[in-house]
């Protein structure tokens, strides 16, 4: 089998589920490669993810693993069977992998709970806004990476129009509101943009004041996006030089209680509807 020239986030993390699941099972490598009358390289590469694995093997490692979660079984059947390219790799070789990996993890979610700090999150943005927020990055972008960045950008919106669109809760600080990244009138657009996308079912949009004081992620973009069982959750964070996601299971515990003060620290979302109008009103 001929390896993967490259190899997504969530090829990965199919991969690193099929070595917790054998190492959970207390295998070694060359026993679950015995068991399955395969070279230990075979075990490694797919546990590596350089090639990928069909539902029949994946429900036989499974079933020597003694594995009984069903559900969790076939989530990971699911995963494996994803093999058309989705619309993110037009950009491979153009745009950052974790950029790719961003959009395909947004995708694939059943859910998604965002918290912004210095700006509306991207999957929120109006195009004239997003233009304004990544002419931001340094080093500047050419015109060219300028118009593809912002094409991937835009695109990604679209989960938000599908019938079986994710649910979103999106945590925004006031700060984020209140930077300018355009001018008034882009921001006032946004802040319009904003409202409305609020009133759809699918989205939730929840705004962190000032007055709530500091609380523990205040210096970082954080999504979580729900898999389809808990065991497939992942958090993906913003850094300065790239995409970070997570996905042990202590990391996923301790963001979930991250996320649940933060909520805390929220107004409803009535609330926030009617703070978002006022700070429009005042600009």
């Amino acid at each position: 089998m001929a390896h993967r020239t490259f190899i997504t986030a969530r090829q990965r993390r199919l991969g690193a589920e099929l070595r917790r699941m054998r190492e959970h099972a207390g295998f070694a490598i060359q026993e679950a490669a015995d068991l399955m009358g395969v070279t230990r390289s075979h075990i490694t590469n797919m546990e590596l993810a350089r090639f990928g694995v069909s539902e029949d093997r994946l429900r036989a490692l499974a079933a020597n693993y003694t594995c009984a979660d069903g559900a969790y079984v076939d989530a990971l059947v699911t995963m494996a069977a994803e093999r058309k390219p989705g619309w993110w790799e037009d950009y491979r070789g153009i745009l950052p992998a974790g950029a790719l990996d961003l959009a395909e993890l947004e995708h694939c979610a059943s859910a998604l709970q965002v918290v912004q700090i210095m700006h509306v999150p991207g999957l929120l943005q109006t195009e004239e806004y997003a233009r304004a927020v990544l002419r931001e990055a340094v080093p500047t972008r050419s015109p060219a990476e300028l118009r593809r960045t912002l094409a991937h950008r835009l695109r990604r919106r679209e989960i938000l129009d599908r019938d079986a669109s994710p649910g979103c809760a999106f945590l925004i600080h006031e700060a984020a509101l209140r930077m300018r990244f355009g001018d008034q009138h882009v921001l006032r657009a946004q802040l319009a943009a904003l409202l409305e996308a609020s009133e759809r079912k699918n989205i939730t949009v929840r705004v962190i004041p000032f007055e709530a004081g500091g609380f523990h992620i205040a210096g970082l973009t954080v999504t979580y996006a729900s898999g389809a069982v808990p065991q497939l959750d992942t958090v993906q964070l913003d850094t300065a030089h790239k995409a970070l996601f997570l996905e042990a299971e202590t990391q996923l515990e301790n963001h979930r209680a991250i996320l649940q003060r933060t909520e805390e620290a929220a107004l409803p979302a009535g609330d926030s509807r009617d703070f978002i109008r006022s700070i429009a009103h005042h600009m």
